[in-house]
């Protein structure tokens, strides 16, 4: 064989390789679907194990968002998914829930309705999410198959999972979104509520109308509404809710839920001959993901990662599986009591079982260890990784946010702020929430101290809110100064919900103008004027032309007025390296408008002192000062 020749097979089996590694599904959806941060929240959403359930050379791809509905599917998801989107790649789509809002009538529709007409206090109070189900979900829809298909991609449509809303025995009609029962219309005259069709008629139906469209697009359906409504009731109503959900209502799973319901994706998909050969549905136990890579963190830091047990027609019927840990690494099932070892029973030759495995970095560099998993004469190995990054050198950064009066902040080192800033919402006024606030003893703060009121804009909460409105948040930040490196390892605040009980909220941080995201906190119905401390210890590196948000993301449980989220004390702090061009000299003859001077503790000064001051200028600008004499 000639040398050219060699070369030549040699670059088409590369190239050949390099496809099949590339190999993608990428799903798109809302909260059902979502990637939850194990840490922050017991909730999980199914695309997080469809992988799972693939064989070696694919990867999943999880886009979904909580609060989206189609509409913001094609405008925001689809805008950022379809950029990573190969021709040979799979797209599963479903969306439904958040459709819904505004019991079936189209959002935008009704909003612009109430600005024809010039009630500007009843369109601000409009959730412009929400379609009509056979005109523009369908339409939304069709506009990720469309695009999908033009890239040679192979779209799935997957009607949308059920709620678990019971009536006797059986899923009930708007469980199976099906609006039929009770939705309302949109006439040149304004909404008429009130409005029903037989059990028959789909006009409705949005889990029907997904159907139609797949096939008058010529493209899969997998029926997850009939099959997860059949899922649910094998359990009945309440083992339903106590083994499949997050104990948050009947909408959002928690870890068997979630993964039950991948699995019957991956297998409804088998059936029908989509990607028959690359899905596997293991029949003996299983552990995901297949290795604990804890990633980075800082040396002394405690990491926590969540583990997955799986089986399905397990010998014998009833038995235990024993899982223990290598030197260091210590198991939980409840994130309370820690051992190296656990057992694990099961019944029926099933099993889904949670469990957590945690380690200390006390060592520089990569930190390794094994897991081990026993039942019967199988044994699986799951390979544990966590490596200890440091931040020696450089200059210390720290942005306060006290507020107490105004939204004004305190910055020590070389960044740029970026000020506080407000969709959807305004701030109602600064005040402290209530005589009986209560806040971590630890803080030694009282019921004097106040705080940042925040209402939403129109000061009415929506009565059907289940999660986040991306289009209603409190957002801060920070980027490097040009010419640096920002490197974060701390973000902090304070948060709670005033005048009522239902005051519920995500806060994530991105540093891709929230393509992707990260949850540090969430909390459903958190106790009024009760001030929840949040703290994470990330490690995040910015370049200059990047920027760390982020952004709290309040709705309440119920139709409600006058009840706020409450901000107090938002900190984020690191290091910048390589400040070549700090902006740090000696003190010259320029003139400009200073109001405040600090210290590079914070402290504030009258005037400036020598050594260096951050300056904070009348147009609110950061300067840095040294004053050598």
């Amino acid at each position: 064989m000639s040398k050219r020749l060699l070369l030549t097979l040699f670059a088409t089996i590369l190239a050949v390789g390099a496809t099949f590694g590339a190999k993608k599904v990428h799903t798109l959806g809302d909260s059902t679907m979502a990637p939850y941060e194990e840490s922050a929240t017991v909730t999980r959403g199914w695309g997080m194990y469809f992988g799972n359930f693939l064989i070696n050379g694919w990867t999943s791809i999880n886009y979904a968002r909580g609060g989206r509905d189609s509409r913001g599917g094609y405008n925001e998801l689809w805008q950022t998914a379809k950029k990573n989107v190969s021709e040979g790649d799979y797209v599963i789509i479903t969306f439904g829930h958040n459709d819904e809002k505004n019991s079936g009538m189209d959002g935008v529709a009704l909003y612009e309705y109430y600005k024809k007409i010039g009630d500007d206090a009843k369109a601000s109070a409009v959730d412009q999410r929400g379609t009509v189900p056979s005109t523009t979900y369908k339409e939304y829809l069709g506009k990720i198959v469309d695009e999908a298909l033009a890239l040679g991609a192979h779209p799935i449509i997957a009607s949308p999972v059920c709620r678990s809303y019971f009536t006797g025995s059986k899923i009930r009609r708007n469980g199976r979104h099906d609006l039929g029962d009770s939705f309302s219309i949109l006439t040149e005259n304004g909404p008429v509520a009130g409005q029903s069709v037989p059990a028959g008629d789909h006009t409705m139906d949005y889990a029907y109308h997904s159907e139609q469209l797949a096939k008058e697009k010529g493209v899969p359906f997998i029926d997850l509404t009939t099959a997860t409504a059949a899922l649910y009731e094998s359990y009945g109503d309440s083992k339903c809710h106590e083994y499949l959900f997050d104990g948050e209502g009947s909408t959002h799973f928690n870890t068997t839920g979630a993964l039950l319901v991948a699995r019957e994706c991956a297998r409804l998909m088998k059936a029908q001959g989509i990607m028959a050969d690359d899905i596997t549905l293991p029949t003996d136990i299983s552990v995901a993901p297949a290795t604990a890579n804890f990633g980075e963190a800082y040396k002394g830091q405690t990491l926590t990662k969540e583990l997955t047990l799986n089986g399905f027609g397990l010998t014998p019927e009833n038995g235990t599986v024993a899982i223990s840990a290598s030197e260091g690494i210590q198991l939980s099932l409840d994130k309370k009591t820690w051992t190296p070892t656990l057992t694990v029973s099961y019944q029926a030759s099933t099993l889904v079982q949670t469990f957590y495995a945690q380690l200390t970095l006390t060592d520089d560099g990569t930190t390794r260890g094994t897991i081990t998993v026993q039942q019967g004469d199988k044994t699986i190995e799951v390979p544990v990784e966590a490596t200890a990054v440091s931040l020696e050198g450089g200059t210390e950064v720290k942005v306060y946010w006290r507020l107490e009066k105004d939204d004004t902040y305190e910055l020590t080192g070389p960044a740029t702020v970026i000020d506080e800033s407000w969709t959807g919402m305004y701030v109602q006024r600064y005040s402290n929430p209530n005589a009986n606030t209560v806040w971590p003893e630890w803080t030694g703060f009282d019921a004097t101290r106040k705080t940042q009121r925040n209402l939403l804009t129109g000061d009415a909460w929506p009565a059907d809110e289940i999660d986040d409105n991306p289009e209603r948040y409190i957002q801060f930040g920070i980027r490097p100064n040009k010419g640096n490196t920002l490197k974060i390892n701390h973000i902090s605040l304070f948060v709670c919900g005033c005048g009522g009980n239902g005051m519920c909220s995500h806060i994530y941080y991105s540093t891709d103008q929230f393509e992707t995201r990260t949850t540090l906190f969430e909390m459903k119905k958190m106790p009024a004027n009760n001030m929840q401390y949040v703290e994470a210890s990330p490690v995040i590196s910015l370049n200059e032309d990047q920027e760390l948000l982020v952004r709290v993301y309040p709705w309440y449980n119920g139709a409600a007025t006058g009840k706020t989220i409450c901000l107090s004390d938002v900190t984020i702090s690191g290091i910048a390296m390589d400040a070549s061009s700090d902006g740090i000299g000696h003190q010259t003859s320029e003139t400009f408008a200073p109001i405040r001077y600090y210290a590079i503790d914070g402290r504030q000064h009258a005037q400036p002192q020598r050594g260096l001051n951050i300056v904070r200028q009348s147009d609110g600008s950061i300067r840095k000062l040294l004053i050598t004499q």
